[in-house]
């Protein structure tokens, strides 16, 4: 970190900073926005299901936060009967768009526009565009009336929208899942964000957003830009409704999506940046990590813990406490000696339990260390402006980072990989936890000379000034026409427009900006997309070790097509009631919005002392969110489930309802993976009419069938919640509800409790019993719940394979159940063969279940009379 300076040196550094920072606003004080004379199209050819055109500066340029571009080009493509895009770049193509090897583009169908759901209006003069609804005209974007600006750090659009409109997305964030349209900004810069800072930029950045609007259906709006941006949420002093974009570069590169359900917008996302991953079956289960625990031993007596205390414990997490001096690819030879360390995962592959091991990506830059050496002969790394690796500071000390452009680097990262955790001389994880890849950077501005060897090499004036050289260098090597990797001659780490990145300056503790990849491309238009990389590499590597099961990658950082690679948690949150709330609008978000279904928090919270009551609460709510750890801090006391009789209970019957309703979630995952349908669900789409629901984000459906609507009032034993006008069943007792549209308040609810109904109309499949494992609850039979819907009927289904295999071919079974009040009838496909049975089937609605056991086979088509 850089030492303090003197008074006479600090003066220095003033005065110097202040004329680089006036000089660099100058250009913003000549002119604002509305002074932009925005663009003309001219030249518009439209053919079958396609519309290109040239728009040309339509006068003076503004030049307001950078140089205007002249010329762009204007590309409408009709891709599906629901999906559009419309496309805004450089006629010279030096602009930098996202490469398609980080993101492919969904495939077009190349529909006729007259075919398709929305259609595209183009104003020529002055340019601006709307997208409508083809059978009502209803406008669901519109630019009219603004002029869009396109610099060479500076793009701005603006839409207007309906008076308060339902706006959902724009992760990552932690504030309320419908988003406020009052002065509301949302800031794209991933970035470390401990305690989940609210209003704020936070891990992972994803530009898309989904509107509803009740009746008249749900749309989304999809961005694939990665450079910084701001999007701003408020009225004009007139009182008219509008979303702007201002980003630092790039292009807008928009995908409209039609809907019209809520569930279709989810799925119609998901095919834009790619189906999510299918999980393990084994991911589901019961997880626990904590940073800080002392050694191998403390591990192993973890897992006894759980044990004894019959909570059944799934998967042990590794924090970078194993590491040698904290550097990946190794371990404490004291604390973790690898043959204990070999000795733990055996002994939890005998119990069917895993083990997942953290990776940061900062790589200690030691001569001796041989990730680091090898990585320098294949010239893996990320490079400085100067053409040397960039170096920085992570936990391991001095570090240089992966450049995942580079021809050799997912080969190092790979052979790293397979070495080390090796089933027979290494480690056999059965997972990859990927931190720290935001980046995160503990170099605190961009004069940290992480090795302090050369403080005091040149004077303060030289290195502020050298800094200046180092942007210019950056940006020489750029501007090929064509290549698309970024346009010469920008600042690269004070644009004129500064967005409301939490962390300050785009470089503050990350990768500098103007360092460089392999491609010619530069950290300020690729910084967002970093994390998607490094789970890209390690996903490939995971498969490389075992080609036929599915790997499991855990990030921090996500963006845009994360889902289709890794499952997510929420980061550093805090042990606080206001974050036990948080993470049901983060769930949401991810899952309904941003196509990245497994995700959770660190139950009971990461940072500070978990409070007994807090946990408690915590730990049921957990077990119904995908994914399902334990997690805390060092700094914070041991927090395992079992360290509290109350948290013990809850947990309990957390766990054994979770793993009875495995097969459950695992289908929604299923139907995400293979559809894009949400794993979970906000009311609003079950009950997309119903206007109450809209604005709730402290209930969710987990799949389509269950309600939760957990107790979230600090140390309440009453909850009041929201029942839509619908029949309900409660999942403990399968008494019937009848919801009438309005909130239900419920006390008594003690610790060990939280409220869960069955929605009517749905066939839920549980095992009849739990286990320690998921592969011993695999072994176990099925009971199902039919829970008929006011019209007395019901439907459900249930996806079963072997739960690892990467293609499983023919070897699956996707069993429908439909209820018509009298005969329960399943078919479908039976490829999965096992020898597991339905043994009941529980039909409710009277005052007591009516239940008929027997043994039907799950392969094959079967019927049942109640």
């Amino acid at each position: 970190m850089p030492s303090k300076c003197r008074e006479d040196e600090c003066d220095l550094t003033m005065r110097l900073l202040s004329i680089f920072m006036l000089a660099s606003a100058s250009g913003a004080l000549a002119a604002s926005i509305d002074d932009c004379p925005g663009y003309t199209a001219s030249n518009v050819v439209e053919s079958d299901g396609k519309l290109t055109a040239d728009l040309s500066l339509a006068g003076t340029a503004c030049d307001i936060y950078g140089t205007d571009l002249t010329e762009l080009k204007l590309l409408v493509e009709y891709q599906t009967n629901s999906r559009l895009h419309v496309k805004i770049y450089d006629a010279g193509l030096q602009v930098y768009q996202i490469q398609e090897s980080v993101l492919p583009r969904p495939p077009t169908q190349g529909v006729l526009a007259s075919d398709a759901t929305i259609h595209f209006e183009l104003t020529e003069d002055p340019f601006s565009f709307s997208i409508l609804r083809t059978d009502s005209d209803e406008v669901l974007f519109n630019t009219n009336g603004t002029k869009l600006v396109f610099e060479s750090q500076y793009v701005y659009l603006r839409t207007q929208l309906p008076k308060d409109p339902n706006l959902y997305g724009l992760g990552e964030h932690s504030d309320s899942f419908r988003l406020s349209t009052s002065n509301y900004k949302r800031t794209f810069w991933n970035a470390e964000s401990p305690f989940i800072p609210r209003n704020s930029n936070l891990y992972g950045s994803h530009p898309n957003y989904l509107e509803h609007r009740g009746e008249s259906g749900s749309h989304g709006v999809a961005l694939l830009n990665a450079n910084g941006m701001d999007i701003n949420i408020n009225t004009t002093d007139s009182g008219d409704q509008y979303l702007e974009y201002n980003i630092l570069g790039g292009v807008l590169d928009f995908y409209f999506l039609a809907g019209p359900s809520p569930s279709d917008v989810s799925a119609q996302y998901a095919e834009v940046v790619g189906l999510p991953a299918m999980m393990p079956y084994w991911t589901f289960g019961f997880q626990q990590c904590k940073y800080g625990w002392p050694d191998v031993e403390f591990e192993a007596g973890v897992v006894a813990n759980y044990s004894a205390a019959n909570i059944p414990l799934e998967v042990l997490w590794a924090d970078i406490d194993y590491m040698d001096k904290r550097q990946i690819f190794t371990s404490d030879p004291e604390k973790y000696p690898l043959d204990k360390m070999r000795e733990l995962v055996d002994d939890l592959h005998q119990r069917g339990q895993k083990y997942v091991m953290m990776l940061d990506p900062g790589v200690h830059k030691l001569d001796n260390y041989t990730p680091y050496a090898r990585g320098m002969e294949v010239d893996a790394f990320i490079k400085a402006a100067d053409g040397s690796p960039y170096r920085g500071e992570q936990w391991a000390g001095e570090v240089v980072w992966p450049d995942w452009f580079g021809s050799n680097t997912q080969d190092w990262w790979t052979t790293e990989i397979l070495e080390f955790f090796d089933p027979e001389t290494g480690l056999d994880i059965d997972g990859a936890w990927n931190d720290m890849n935001e980046v995160s950077n503990f170099c605190a501005d961009i004069n940290c000379d992480p090795s302090q060897k050369v403080a005091n090499r040149n004077s303060l004036t030289e290195q502020i000034l050298d800094s200046q050289k180092s942007r210019k260098l950056s940006t020489t090597q750029q501007g090929q026409e064509g290549d698309m990797k970024g346009l010469p001659d920008r600042d690269l780490f004070n644009p004129a427009y500064r967005i409301n990145n939490h962390q300050g300056d785009l470089s503050i503790r990350t990768l500098y900006t103007n360092n460089t990849n392999a491609d010619g491309t530069v950290q300020y238009d690729t910084h967002n997309i970093h994390g998607l990389m490094m789970i890209t590499a390690t996903r490939n590597a995971l498969l490389s070790r075992r080609p036929t099961s599915r790997p499991f990658v855990l990030t921090r950082s996500t963006f845009s097509g994360a889902g289709a690679k890794a499952a997510h948690w929420f980061g550093d949150n805090a042990s606080t009631w206001a974050d036990y709330r948080a993470t049901i609008a983060q769930m949401l978000a991810f899952a309904a919005v941003h196509a990245l279904p497994m995700v959770g928090s660190d139950v009971c919270g990461f940072n500070g002392e978990a409070e007994e009551y807090m946990c408690a609460r915590w730990a049921l709510l957990g077990a119904f969110q995908p994914f399902y750890r334990n997690h805390a801090d060092i700094s914070a006391p041991n927090q395992e489930f079992y360290r509290w009789d109350l948290v013990t209970t809850a947990a309990r019957k957390a766990v054994d309802a979770r793993y009875r309703l495995l097969d459950y979630i695992y289908t929604a995952m299923y139907r995400a993976a293979s559809t894009g349908q949400p794993i979970v669900s906000p009311l609003f789409f079950l009950y997309p009419g119903d206007e109450r629901t809209f604005g709730v984000d402290l209930q969710w459906f987990y799949g389509d069938a269950l309600l939760v609507s957990p107790v979230t009032d600090d140390n309440a034993t009453a909850v009041t919640f929201y029942l839509p006008d619908d029949v309900f069943y409660d999942f403990w007792s399968l008494e019937p509800i009848q919801g009438a549209g309005d909130t239900v308040t419920v006390d008594d609810v003690a610790f060990t409790d939280i409220p869960v109904h069955i929605r009517g109309g749905t066939v839920l499949p549980l095992r009849s019993a739990s286990g320690n494992t998921t592969a011993l609850v695999r072994q176990n039979n099925f009971t199902l719940v039919v829970a008929p819907g006011r019209d007395g009927k019901a439907s459900g289904s249930l996806y079963l394979d072997d739960g690892d295999s990467v293609d499983v071919e023919s070897n699956y079974s996707d069993i429908n159940f439909i209820w018509d009040g009298k005969i329960l009838k399943a078919n479908g496909t039976f490829g999965y063969k096992t020898d597991v049975v339905v043994e009941s089937v529980k039909v409710l609605g009277g005052e007591e279940p009516v239940t008929k056991e027997g043994k039907w086979s799950l392969n094959e088509a079967f019927e049942v009379t109640v």
